[in-house]
């Protein structure tokens, strides 16, 4: 197993890098659509209709999201993902953190990460 580490600098504030992280109507926004998002520790989410999906599992307001994901093809794997924000008021940093990822598949998170993930929020919130 790998582990995904990845740092992406946004051109936005953190109120607003975190709630595209953490609000449907925002991810929907940037292409995660169709989702949920129940905002507190135990609380679901799922993006794309349920390809992504799983359970907060802490939350530190516009600091830190940590999360148990599942995918709907492989439902026996779970993977721990981290997101922490930091920001100096123009920029935030969001480190993710992609744990318990198999070595065949790191490629393919670390590019969708970025294709389909970060690339999508930075051209949303950066416009």
């Amino acid at each position: 197993m790998k582990q995904i580490e990845e740092t992406y600098i946004i051109k936005a504030s953190v109120g607003k890098v975190w709630q595209a992280l953490t609000d449907a109507a925002v991810a929907e926004r940037w292409g995660a659509g169709p989702a949920k998002f129940d905002l507190r520790e135990g609380g679901k989410f799922s993006y794309w209709d349920g390809d992504i999906h799983g359970v907060n599992t802490k939350i530190v307001p516009n600091e830190l999201l940590e999360q148990d994901w599942f995918g709907e093809d492989r439902p026996e794997l779970s993977y721990k993902v981290t997101f922490r924000l930091s920001s100096d008021g123009e920029l935030t940093k969001v480190q993710l953190v992609h744990a318990d990822v198999p070595d065949e598949e790191a490629k393919d998170f670390e590019d969708g990460w970025r294709d389909y993930y970060f690339d999508p929020i930075k051209k949303l919130l950066e416009q």
